[in-house]
């Protein structure tokens, strides 16, 4: 840090100082070789006519450009051998900017305005706020501390542009053209208070082209087409107070500068408040969608899963006619006998025929289609479904070919409205049937079916009065250890193959069909959630746009920024927690909209599964959002050159 400072050396030393422009082909020189000496405490004047690159080396002592050629030395060191990062830290510690046009931020107010150099230097936030009420209460601006610049005259607006460049001590001021926007008593306030601060000790360098504000100077450099064609200094001159010591800083952290850029970040998000709503809304959209897609279809495959499982994870279904045959429903090749074969095989819990088919029922004025389900009296523990009224029929039954039915709920609330089926008696294609039990609701079958529009009667009696047949349907095996599923699937295989000679029918493995099932409600809800992060990175797409317009508009302020000692860093710290602020903003409304839709959907009726991992995995997406796409938007402002960007428009 340059802080050492003697009397054998000036302030500020220059030596064949160049500075030329390319455009193009085209190369224009503005400075030719300027040799310059500026000791502490100077009251200096550089005056010149328009285009004469007076405002060139301005920028130059105030290291915001470099020269092309030559030397620049500041404290007896050398200019040229500092970075970005070192230039920033010597304009926020040595140098204060009083511009033509004030540069102030139009979002903050005059004490905010002054406060930006202490921000970064690291001074605490009551301390800099102390320091710079103090200052404009000093320049006759008390009443003024919470207005913004547009609430102040123009006057009053280089006022607050002076304090700031006394925040940080302002050894030296730079005023460039400090009256040229204001009217002629506004002027002559502004040249007393650069008097004031020269007679303080402070060093003031001055850049006119008016001869009546330059008679204000001790000092007065003339330049002419780049060229220094006089220097002269006033015989008398006052004496001067010792410089003011730099006011106390306090070490620069990097919590300090991200609290700091996140509140003026939201400073900046509420001066455009209909551009960030908008902004948001593509954030909000895109997660609120992916914790509602993702809910919804989660909340379809566990439907899924557990209707196929309530029919029983435990089960083999054997079907008629060879794997892959068409037709195969009306091939007659399973028989009873098959089905007492695999009782025997170890680890089949029970195995039942079912021959099934549509009859129409009748009872008194009442009649309906219903599905008649003819098969063994031991359904209920190979389906697992159970009798809720009543009992389901017995061996006996079925070696007696009795005339008793077991109904399901819909059967029973569709035929007996206002009765208890219970005794009652029921028509089966002419046939008498006395109603024995009812069975437990089980509601829709996966594929949508009505479960409960059933009626159960003994195999014997439905295959010999209701069907007219012996072979069955399909065959329901229980399995009894689920970890031998595979054995016993190929025992049963073996076994009708050895039966029937020829591989004639279809063995289907319940748990497989749950797995497959499971795989492509998987496969939906990850279609689902891709289409949502779509839509969230094209919501991260339009930060990015609004960021990259805001940096365009703000280009102004990012050089003020720059001017008065922010880093490259500082710069794009600053546009990325603007990018992750609406990022996050827009999570957290996501998610409350997503988590309220979801339990909107919910109660309409719809099966939806709440987990903390969708949301989790949303938000993350809104922060990455933020992150990947606010970068290049920040990237390109620190990068922008300050003097370039004090001369935006």
């Amino acid at each position: 840090m340059m802080t050492t400072e003697t009397n054998s050396r000036p302030l500020i030393s220059l030596r064949g100082l160049t500075k030329s422009y390319q455009t193009g082909e085209l190369v224009t020189q503005v400075l030719h070789g300027v040799d310059l000496d500026i000791e502490a405490g100077e009251f200096v004047a550089i005056m010149g006519s328009s285009g004469s690159g007076k405002s060139t080396l301005m920028n130059i002592l105030g290291c915001l450009d470099k020269p092309t050629t030559g030397d620049y030395w500041f404290r007896g060191h050398s200019v040229a051998k500092l970075n970005h990062d070192q230039l920033a830290a010597l304009r926020r510690d040595a140098f204060g900017f009083v511009f033509q046009n004030y540069n102030l931020l139009a979002a903050a107010d005059a004490v905010g305005n002054v406060e930006l150099p202490a921000v970064y230097s690291g001074t605490p936030a009551h301390e800099r706020h102390q320091r710079a009420c103090e200052l404009l209460q000093q320049l006759g601006l008390g009443d003024r501390l919470d207005h913004r610049p547009g609430q102040l005259s123009g006057g009053q607006q280089q006022r607050v542009s002076v304090a700031r460049a006394l925040m940080n001590g302002g050894d030296i001021i730079l005023a460039d053209e400090p009256t040229g926007a204001l009217d002629s008593q506004s002027g002559k306030d502004v040249m007393e208070i650069l008097a004031q601060l020269s007679a303080a000790g402070h060093t003031v360098i001055l850049i006119t082209h008016d001869p009546e504000v330059a008679e204000h100077a001790d000092r007065l450099i003339e330049i002419k087409d780049g060229h220094v064609v006089s220097d002269t200094r006033k015989a008398v001159q006052t004496s001067k107070a010792a410089p003011k010591k730099t006011p106390p800083r306090g070490k620069a952290s990097l919590l300090n500068d991200l609290g700091e850029a996140f509140t003026t970040a939201g400073r900046s998000l509420r001066s455009n408040i209909f551009r960030t709503m908008l902004t948001l809304l593509g954030i909000v959209i895109g997660v609120a969608s992916v914790i509602s897609m993702l809910a919804i279809g989660q909340g379809a495959q566990q439907e899924v899963v557990d209707r196929i499982g309530a029919m029983g994870s435990n089960l083999l279904t054997v079907f008629p006619g060879a794997p892959n045959q068409r037709g195969r429903w009306n091939v007659a090749t399973l028989v009873p006998e098959d089905v007492d074969a695999i009782q025997e095989i170890p680890n089949v819990l029970t195995a039942v025929p079912e021959l099934t088919g549509n009859q129409t029922l009748r009872r008194a004025g009442f009649d309906q289609e219903a599905q008649i389900n003819a098969t063994y009296s031991s359904f209920p523990l190979a389906r697992q479904w159970q009798v809720s009224e009543g009992s389901f029929f017995t061996e006996e039954d079925e070696a007696l070919f009795t005339t008793v039915a077991v109904i399901g709920k819909t059967v029973a609330q569709q035929m007996f409205p206002q009765t208890d089926p219970l005794g009652e008696f029921l028509l089966i294609n002419n046939v008498l049937f006395r109603v024995i039990g009812v069975m437990e609701e089980r509601g829709a079958s996966p594929w949508g079916q009505d479960q409960d529009d059933v009626v159960f009667v003994p195999f014997s009696t439905g295959s010999l009065r209701l069907f007219g047949q012996r072979f069955v349907r399909n065959v329901t095996v229980a399995i009894d250890n689920t970890d031998f599923m595979h054995e016993t699937h190929q025992q049963v295989h073996q076994l009708l193959l050895e039966r029937h000679g020829v591989e004639d029918f279809t063995i289907r493995n319940m748990a497989s069909i749950i797995e497959a099932q499971t795989e492509t409600e998987n496969t939906m809800t990850l279609l689902l959630g891709v289409i949502a992060v779509i839509s969230l990175v094209v919501g991260g797409i339009g930060v990015m746009n609004i960021m990259l317009v805001s940096v365009t508009e703000r280009t102004r302020e990012i050089g003020v920024r720059m001017a008065t000692g922010a880093r490259r860093l500082h710069i794009m710290q600053q546009f990325l927690i603007e990018a992750l602020t609406v990022s996050l903003l827009g999570g957290l409304l996501g998610v409350i909209i997503g988590v309220g839709a979801t339990a909107i959907i919910a109660s309409l009726g719809t099966s939806v599964h709440y987990a903390l991992l969708p949301v989790v995995l949303a938000f993350s997406c809104a922060f990455l959002t933020g992150l990947i796409f606010g970068y290049l938007p920040a990237r390109k402002a620190s990068r922008l050159d300050p003097v370039q960007a004090l001369s935006s428009e």
